[in-house]
């Protein structure tokens, strides 16, 4: 059988042929791909003319594509699909990947060409975009240790390698311990308290797993949440917490605490053959946020403002357990149980209650509606297209004149192969190639509830905002309009990539909005106004306590990546290392054999190293950029129209703040965050 992944792929809109690619195609492929990717490098550096944007510059830029396509597609399924197979042959080609991309930017001929030109940039005739393509291939050879030599260079070229295998290890480890575990239960009086689709859903895995007349929840999100947030049985909360939280903590073959001390080390000596001090100051030279000063100072002023409030929104929730006749102190598996509770009888609100007006399949209507005011883009679902497993759902995305945007993937279930959480990822991104548009291939992969056989999928609040969140980022990738691929879409400064995510969120809180899609899934009744305005009410409820655990995670992340390479070696302990930089942010009692750091996938497995404030910071820009849309219109069209121009199509083309200001006018004002917070009046 020939390999699919040697030839241009003859699907529709050059899709992965999904259902013909096998495991065993995926070396052979990209061991090929490889080999192509050098030889047009080798053609860049040969090149005997004098070196000018056209022949470099761009010439870099569309090299290595068919080698980028292939591993675009084993590292998405990595994620969304994986196998044991897949998880060996990524480990097999993730360092033959990163050593290839470590000898092209420490290629030194390759980098005087470049340097020619680089600094030439104010002489030639260059647009804003090939000035900043220019700017960031210039600076990606100098942060990938072009300037070194010898043993500093090779250092730094087996550090990548390591990182990178290290990475994938740390993302299997929790995904095979998130896997491993089961509560099983037996008795219908330990159920008490669950939601009865939640108990559906956990006698029809028990059937499937050949536990009949019995009951499995797993550490899955739709499992999990709803049993720790409902579950009268506190043991059972417990020892689910417990196993939730000491995941990849155990000592056992799926632990990370060595990984994160290798890896910990590893970005320190990195940073340190850059003469960088830490990591952090790496990262952030290429962030909004510039330092770890600033990022540190934004972090602390957020928690000056939440730190009081939180404290007496666990004082509130002490109050109320005792109310109930509570006979133990509050708990971290207390907390969603009672907060839960609370929040039901304060704003006469609950998940259930608001369930049945987010059936899934309206809920991804309402968003396509959403896009289709605000942006003029249709979605198409079209079901011949190629997909990479049953769950996935394909569309045809239209502009207003019938002309293709983009093609647009969604997988919303759990299932074994696929790690937890919810991201955006492209099979393809958006460029232009002798003028034309090459269409983006965009995907977002999630975990919501699933149908059960006496119901079918009902979303919660949170997932609904997931599935907004997600599908801003979508947006990003999908209405890009570039030139360049590396420019395109999410291709932005990391603490501005969640802007176009985290805007879209607060449209599910707008009645003008929730009208288009939340409908109840057995009266077609549309979500009543009062419902509507206890959401609203209620989503500032325990805002301070949600802020301060964002606030944790920033600091930890900071923490991690802001030490010396001498200080990093030095760590022995990590739950150590963790007490105290989570200290100032604590409001619990320590929980013997439980750890955040060992599956804290974002930094350690994911982009967020020295990054995970972004998401705090993205939401002073989100909170800021709404506002205009609430004094015009939420769906106001000349409003939309900006933000497209200056914000989804530019992609990182421009410096963020300057693009924000486009559409904006003005830099964004913390204060716009902390009114929808709660936090100032």
């Amino acid at each position: 059988m020939s390999n699919p992944l040697l030839s241009p792929f003859q699907t529709p809109f050059e899709l992965p042929p999904f259902s013909e690619i096998k495991e065993e195609h995926y070396v052979e492929a990209i061991d090929h791909a490889l080999v192509q990717a050098k030889e047009e490098i080798q053609q860049i550096v040969a090149n005997e003319e004098d070196p000018t944007f056209e022949n470099v510059i761009e010439a870099l830029e569309r090299s290595g594509e068919v080698l980028s396509r292939n591993a675009s597609v084993l590292f998405n399924l990595n994620s969304a699909e994986t196998n044991d197979e897949i998880q060996k042959i990524t480990q097999e080609l993730s360092p033959k990947l990163t050593a290839f991309e470590s000898e092209v930017k420490q290629n030194v001929d390759l980098f005087k060409k470049v340097k020619v030109i680089y600094d030439l940039i104010e002489e030639m005739q260059l647009d804003e975009e090939q000035k900043k393509l220019l700017h960031n291939t210039y600076l990606d050879f100098v942060r990938r240790g072009v300037e070194l030599e010898g043993e500093e260079k090779e250092r730094f070229k087996r550090i990548s390698i390591e990182l990178s295998k290290l990475s994938l290890k740390f993302s299997e480890n929790v995904l095979a311990e998130t896997n491993s575990f089961e509560l099983i239960i037996e008795n219908d009086s330990d159920l008490s308290g669950i939601p009865q689709d939640v108990v559906g859903r956990a006698s029809q895995l028990a059937k499937e797993k050949g536990h009949s007349g019995k009951w499995i929840f797993t550490l899955q999100a739709p499992s999990y949440i709803p049993f720790m947030e409902y579950a009268d049985n506190r043991a059972l909360r417990e020892q689910m917490y417990m196993a939730f939280m000491s995941k990849c903590f155990k000592g056992n073959s799926s632990d990370n605490q060595e990984i994160i001390k290798k890896v910990i080390a590893l970005k320190a000596e990195l940073a340190q053959l850059l003469g960088y001090p830490t990591f952090a100051h790496y990262i952030l030279e290429q962030r909004m946020a510039e330092s770890p000063e600033k990022v540190m100072n934004f972090l602390q002023d957020l928690l000056d403002k939440s730190l009081p409030r939180a404290k007496e929104e666990v004082e509130e929730i002490k109050e109320y357990m005792s109310s109930l006749g509570a006979d133990h102190d509050l708990q971290r598996w207390d907390w969603a149980y009672y907060s839960e509770k609370l929040r039901k009888e304060k704003y006469e609100l609950d998940d259930e209650l608001v369930k049945p007006y987010f059936k899934l399949e309206n809920v991804i209507d309402g968003v396509f509606k959403t896009a289709e005011k605000l942006f003029d883009v249709r979605f198409s679902e079209n079901e011949k297209l190629p997909k990479y497993h049953d769950d996935v759902r394909t569309y045809e995305v239209v502009d207003s004149n019938g002309e293709a945007v983009a093609v647009f993937l969604a997988d919303f279930f759990p299932r074994p192969g696929k790690r937890g959480g919810a991201w955006m990822t492209s099979f393809r991104g958006e460029k232009k190639v002798d003028g034309k548009r090459i269409l983006p291939q965009v995907s977002i992969v999630c975990n919501f509830t699933p149908s059960s056989e006496n119901s079918p999928s009902l979303l919660k609040f949170d997932e609904v905002k997931t599935l907004f969140h997600e599908f801003g980022h979508a947006l990003h990738g999908m209405l890009a309009n570039t030139t360049y691929e590396s420019l395109a879409g999410t291709n932005v400064y990391w603490d501005f990539v969640e802007l176009p995510s985290q805007i879209m969120e607060n449209w599910c809180y707008e009645k003008e909005c929730l009208d288009l899609f939340a409908h109840h899934f057995e009266t077609g009744e549309l979500i009543p106004d009062q419902l509507v305005e206890r959401i609203r009410r209620s989503s500032t409820y325990h805002e301070a306590y949600a802020t301060l655990r964002q606030i944790s995670f920033g600091l930890l992340d900071m923490a991690w990546h802001s030490m010396s390479h001498e200080e990093a070696r030095m760590i022995s302990d990590v739950s150590d290392f963790e007490k105290k930089a989570f200290a100032p942010t604590e409001l619990f009692q320590e929980v013997s054999g439980t750890n955040m750091s060992v599956q804290f996938s974002h930094i350690f497995a994911g982009g967020y190293a020295a990054g995970y404030y972004s998401y705090k910071w993205a939401e002073v820009l989100d909170a800021d950029a709404f506002s205009l849309f609430k004094e015009n219109g939420v769906f106001d069209k000349s409003t939309a129209v900006s933000f497209r121009e200056n914000v989804l199509s530019k992609g990182g083309t421009e410096h963020p703040m300057e693009l924000y200001k486009k559409f904006r006018g003005k830099e964004p004002s913390v204060d716009a965050l902390l009114k929808r917070a709660g936090l100032i009046g």
